[in-house]
């Protein structure tokens, strides 16, 4: 994935129109957690430093389409924004219109001016070519580094890119390089790990890394459904009953290659309350629930992740959310800080979970984007990254 970033291209005396990610959490109009917004700023930091003026986009949640809702706003994350870089970041009341081409074109060099959310145009999501050709006449250059909505083909990650040189950020271009290496020439051995709860969400990754890696591990709530299909009683466990055919196919056609837990640590679903315990896979008690991946699957996960040399992980192995039920998911996030393997970790669920265990810093790479790196992993071409100018 060899695109050309803004170290490629001059920026002195630009105008930069650059979509980001800032789609953070919020409570009450506050910003609760400020990530991904600092996961821009080595980009944004750059751009001001080369003599650009800079015109930054966003969405933020899912707002109706028709116009300013107050809960959507992209102002609080522009004064977050603003303290991060120490300097002031001016916000438009829209993002396209004249009085936004006004503030835009007279920034000055190292001015920084934020768009109000541009979801609160129906034609953004609907990739309008005369909306995507409103946002490009804000700028002169366009920066893409939002991995995270890499995957949608909207007017401001896909659109203007038809109209103004297209360039990749620092952030797209470090995803794009981590992710590369789990789908091209991966190093050897190649482990991937898989969780979260259901297989139908995962089919096409799960097909694709079988091609690619030379073990696959399997927890989480999918886990039970694998299991289900080899026959296991899994008394009240989470299992996809739809998905259980897919899955001995998968069976079928993996030969060595997939892992599966052999224990596990199982709940009571008529008491919630009790204390779990341990059981072999296939010997959940009726009225079980299996909800983390047990110690013999720990050790036998772990043999096999500490002789990796690349390691991708997207998905936890249990509920980590409840204490009784993360010693898995922990288990596996401090191996993999010190197994020595180039370890990429996909968003979401992967990513709070290294995060918890206090070993987020340990890994080469924390992804931004759950959904676009799921797709990347499963070999789909990402319409934000193709819009980007080759090198």
């Amino acid at each position: 994935m060899n695109k050309k970033t803004v170290k490629d291209i001059d920026l002195q005396g630009k105008r930069v129109l650059m979509r980001v990610d800032f789609n953070v959490p919020m409570d009450k109009g506050v910003v609760t957690d400020d990530k991904r917004i600092r996961a821009a700023l080595p980009t944004i930091q750059y751009v001001l430093e080369q003599g650009a003026s800079l015109i930054v986009m966003s969405h933020l949640g899912r707002p109706k389409g028709v116009g300013f809702e107050a809960e959507f706003s992209l102002k609080s994350a522009s004064d977050v924004l603003a303290k991060l870089l120490n300097k002031p970041v001016k916000i438009a009341s829209d993002c396209i219109g004249t009085e936004v081409e006004s503030l835009s074109k007279n920034l000055k060099s190292g001015e920084v001016l934020m768009l109000e959310n541009v979801r609160f145009h129906k034609e953004e999501e609907k990739n309008d070519p005369e909306f995507a050709k409103k946002l490009a006449a804000l700028g002169e250059i366009y920066v893409n580094d939002a991995f995270g909505s890499a995957h949608r083909a909207h007017a401001s990650t896909e659109g203007v890119a038809k109209y103004l040189p297209a360039i990749s950020g620092f952030l797209m271009q470090q995803e794009l390089e981590y992710l590369s290496k789990a789908t091209m020439n991966p190093e050897r051995p190649y482990v991937a790990i898989l969780g979260g709860a259901k297989i139908s969400d995962k089919i096409a990754v799960i097909e694709n890394l079988l091609t690619k890696c030379d073990t696959l591990i399997i927890g989480g709530g999918m886990a039970n459904t694998f299991l289900a299909a080899k026959g296991f009683n899994m008394a009240e466990s989470l299992v996809e009953q739809t998905a259980i055919d897919t899955a001995k196919k998968i069976i079928a056609n993996s030969g060595s290659k997939l892992l599966l837990p052999v224990d596990g640590v199982v709940g009571l679903k008529a008491d919630p309350q009790a204390q779990p315990k341990i059981f072999d896979a296939n010997k959940v008690p009726s009225g079980g629930s299996m909800m983390d991946i047990g110690p013999r699957s720990i050790e036998s996960f772990s043999n096999v992740l500490k002789n990796a040399k690349l390691v991708v992980w997207n998905g936890p192995m249990g509920v980590f959310e409840d204490p009784r039920y993360s010693e898995g998911t922990f288990a596996i996030a401090k191996l993999l800080a010190t197994c020595g393997a180039t370890t990429v970790i996909g968003g979401g669920d992967s990513a709070s979970a290294v995060k918890k265990a206090g070993v987020a810093k340990q890994m080469s790479h924390v992804s931004t984007g759950g959904g676009a790196s799921l797709e990347f992993l499963e070999g789909k071409i990402l319409p934000g990254v193709a819009a980007l100018m080759d090198k």
